[in-house]
């Protein structure tokens, strides 16, 4: 079971995680808002970046809608890296999932996390055959011009109840993942 606390904190999570690492520039303005819990949306992006954090008792997916063209590219990715958007947006959700897993393992012992990984949209209506104990969707806007959405999917095998401060939650960006 889920708690309803533990729901609160996981959306906080992303949100403190994503304001941090999805800015590019210490200027950048990161909106993100939560959407209607009423029913999973399909967002109108093309591809899913999506990664896991796992422990014993829980395994949350954190899908980012991406669109590899157009604004996001643009703003993720600089023409000169030569490298895929899929790579550079993957580093950039791996930074984010990291201060996620950082803050999880405060609550949880022995948290790991994947490697990005790049699927279709039209893969998410199979959320549903994991069975997840919770769904969150949300809307992420950077600087007015950017706009994506991240899905948070939550899946527990015994009880999942923890809070986060969210004055003490609040990540420092930059930090190296090693695995």
């Amino acid at each position: 079971m889920i708690s309803e606390r533990a729901r609160r904190s996981v959306s906080q999570l992303f949100v403190n995680a994503a304001r941090t690492n999805l800015a590019m520039t210490p200027d950048d303005a990161v909106e993100i808002v939560a959407l209607p819990d009423s029913r999973l949306i399909e967002p109108p992006e093309e591809a899913l970046v999506l990664l896991t954090v796992a422990s014993y008792l829980f395994r949350l997916l954190t899908i980012f809608h991406v669109a590899p063209k157009g604004p996001a590219a643009a703003y993720f990715d600089r023409p000169e890296s030569g490298r895929p958007f899929a790579d550079v947006f993957g580093e950039i959700g791996n930074m984010c999932c990291g201060a996620m897993n950082r803050e999880l393992g405060r609550h949880f012992p022995h948290t790991g996390m994947s490697t990005p990984y790049v699927l279709a949209s039209g893969c998410l209506p199979f959320l549903a055959e994991l069975k997840p104990g919770h769904l969150a969707q949300h809307r992420v806007e950077i600087n007015g011009t950017v706009m994506m959405h991240a899905t948070l999917c939550l899946c527990a095998w015994g009880d999942v109840d923890f809070q986060v401060d969210a004055a003490a939650a609040e990540e420092r960006g930059g930090e190296l993942e090693l695995f």
